[in-house]
């Protein structure tokens, strides 16, 4: 007769597997919370640059708030199959603005952990028309880092992966969010 372990009791490399898969899964969330601020933190240092001309991407003259536009810079420049498109909604106040404001929300849901669905969904969209509007890719076919920023949004918001560390228990505790499943 052969004795069998329980698998949660094993020992792997003299460490007991179960506590090395507790630590393993602590880590996990702690990766997928850095994760999800650090994407938020993209978004946010994007319009906070925009906004105020940090001179990085945005010099201080054509900051937002010196009355330059968000939009402008990137939108003009486009030369790939959709310059049209996309040059036609240069510098106008209408794409400014949403522009601007999906910046600030998306940075702000990811960053606190709400509103993930509208937050990976609104994200996901803004950067598959930065992809489309960055076309044809430099380096490689058809992967940048836009779609796979988009991927991970929509990741994290549909395994509630990195969460933990964040306001969604408050969040979704509150009764418009509980009654609106779509707001979490």
């Amino acid at each position: 007769m052969t004795r069998t372990t329980h698998p949660a009791s094993a020992k792997v490399g003299g460490l007991d597997q179960q506590s090395t898969m507790t630590t393993a899964r602590r880590f996990g969330t702690a990766i997928w919370a850095v994760t999800r601020v650090a994407l938020g933190f993209v978004f946010l240092w994007a319009f906070l640059d925009k906004l105020l001309g940090l001179g990085k991407a945005t010099p201080s003259e054509r900051a937002w708030i010196n009355g330059g536009s968000p939009t402008t810079g990137f939108l003009s420049n486009v030369e790939g199959p959709f310059s049209g498109f996309f040059g036609g909604m240069a510098g106008q106040a209408w794409a400014d603005w949403l522009f601007m404001a999906g910046l600030l929300g998306i940075g702000v849901a990811l960053i606190l952990g709400i509103g993930m669905w509208i937050a990976a969904i609104s994200g996901t969209l803004l950067l598959t028309l930065m992809w489309l509007a960055a076309l044809p890719l430099a380096n490689n076919p058809f992967l940048d880092d836009h779609l796979v920023y988009g991927l991970v949004l929509l990741g994290l918001a549909a395994t509630g992966a990195g969460l933990r560390y964040s306001l969604a228990g408050w969040w979704h505790s509150l009764p418009i969010v509980r009654q609106n499943g779509w707001l979490a």
